[in-house]
């Protein structure tokens, strides 16, 4: 199986040849974003898998919240753009958890670490964070460790 890097790199290919242009410029940006993280200081060469899905990660969250903001200010056709660039960049993410998978991967950590209440979620969180990297987000993950962990209390 290709890593995620050669698929960026072919289907950036695939989508220049075809004139596919939300393709073409989201995996431009993707790979720009990528050397950037690996050129910047205090790194240390090439990026890993999960760094790189951290990278796609925080373009999704960058722009989940400008979608937001274009909503809000009356501007739909920008914020359908970048719901294109999402869907575009979702594709190099491992496949995504569903809520109840979602459910009882939290309700395993909440039972390891043995948190009890509301503040024991920095450990249950530090347990979920690396396992779930790429396959939930973390607002998601949190949202549901405190909904759990506040049925405890």
């Amino acid at each position: 199986m290709a890593t995620v890097r050669e698929r960026i790199d072919a289907d950036l290919k695939d989508a220049m040849r075809s004139k596919n242009e939300l393709h073409t410029s989201v995996l431009r940006m993707l790979k720009s974003a990528i050397k950037y993280k690996e050129v910047e200081p205090g790194a240390t060469g090439p990026l890993d898998e999960g760094a790189i899905l951290q990278v796609i990660g925080t373009l999704i969250k960058q722009r989940r919240d400008s979608v937001e903001q274009y909503k809000t200010g009356g501007r739909p056709e920008l914020a359908e753009k970048e719901e294109q660039e999402i869907s575009v960049l979702q594709n190099y993410l491992p496949k995504q958890l569903s809520a109840d998978e979602l459910r009882a991967e939290v309700q395993a950590a909440i039972t390891q670490a043995g948190a009890k209440s509301a503040k024991d979620m920095g450990a249950v969180m530090k347990l979920l964070s690396p396992k779930l990297q790429g396959r939930a987000e973390g607002r998601a993950i949190s949202e549901e460790v405190k909904s759990q962990l506040s049925k405890l209390s």
